[in-house]
């Protein structure tokens, strides 16, 4: 059985199944509690798990974050909200210098499952502090998992996987994606494993690897092309580390021609690493450089007008494509 829930909802029945499925998991952050969250995720939380379960805490990333390493040491596997992901940089050092190491330090016999949310991303007008995508800063260190769900569906699914998993993981929700992405969801509990990418639509000319919101435009680039005679293949990666390098080379051994699509800035983001890995492990295969269509290496303005003028769309996805294609 399946409902049509909005992204937002599905992380947020996500969060109640699994708070409900198991008393040691936990939820904390800034007006996480009776106010709902800052977008209204954790609304109606509070009214059912009540203050110990659904903790309001001071502003402080570091202590958030801190506080959820100290409880999974104790057993317990809290969920942490960043209000912005822009502001997970206060807490930057508790999860990539203690989250992140604690396992390897104690030789295995120590785990940290927690999952720190974050909602990340453009498109809404936020300017600087409210609109950045800061994965790449994660998923540059061993010991943590990174996830960014694109539809109602992965929303809901991958953070239950992210939930039961012993590991760090940091889960990056796109605050556009909040009441724009609506779906069937399963009801029960199925969830979506981490490590395993989607392929959201086929093709044997070019393969187009994405994620989050830069799906949608990148489908809709994938069908203009269509119309052109050349058949784009879009695959969703999920999650950004570890990232699914077998679906890339089975979709690369058909196409031989990569784009890489994604929200954060160019340099050193995503696409650089994916690009070095192709171009070391399946050179041979490559009839084009692998390219890229990505933000540029500037920071998010507040005005709309210069937002939209930076962020990929599917005039720049399609442009790229058809140079690819050409080559």
């Amino acid at each position: 059985m399946t409902k049509d829930l909005t992204y937002l909802d599905a992380i947020r029945e996500a969060l109640a199944e699994e708070m409900r499925r198991d008393p040691k998991v936990f939820v904390l952050g800034e007006d996480v509690g009776a106010y709902g969250g800052a977008f209204g995720v954790t609304q109606g939380l509070h009214e059912e798990f009540g203050d110990m379960r659904v903790v309001d805490t001071p502003i402080s990333e570091s202590a958030i974050v801190g506080v959820s390493i100290g409880a999974a040491l104790r057993g317990y596997r809290p969920v942490a909200e960043m209000q912005f992901a822009d502001f997970i940089s206060c807490g930057f050092d508790q999860i990539v210098n203690q989250a992140a190491t604690l396992r390897y330090r104690y030789g295995g016999r120590a785990s940290v499952p927690i999952v720190v949310r974050a909602p990340s991303g453009g498109n809404v007008g936020g300017g600087l502090y409210h609109s950045q995508n800061p994965e790449a800063w994660f998923i540059h260190r061993p010991g943590l998992k990174v996830v960014a769900p694109s539809t109602a569906y992965d929303a809901k699914g991958l953070l239950k996987a992210a939930i039961r998993d012993d590991n760090p993981v940091v889960y990056f929700e796109h605050k556009y994606l909040y009441r724009r992405a609506k779906g069937p969801v399963p009801e029960g509990d199925e969830i979506v494993p981490i490590g395993i990418a989607a392929t959201r639509r086929t093709g044997d000319d070019v393969t187009l690897l994405t994620y989050g919101a830069m799906v949608t435009p990148s489908l809709e680039a994938a069908d203009r092309l269509a119309k052109e005679g050349v058949e784009v293949e879009v695959i969703d990666l999920r999650t950004l580390l570890p990232f699914d390098k077998d679906a890339i080379f089975r979709s690369l051994d058909k196409t031989s021609r990569v784009l890489v699509v994604h929200e954060d800035v160019k340099t050193l983001g995503l696409g650089a690493e994916l690009s070095a890995v192709i171009m070391e492990e399946k050179f041979d295969r490559l009839d084009a450089p692998v390219m890229r269509v990505t933000y540029p290496d500037t920071h998010a303005p507040f005005s709309h007008v210069l937002e939209a003028f930076n962020l990929p769309n599917v005039e720049t996805i399609a442009k790229a494509l058809r140079r690819l294609a050409a080559y």
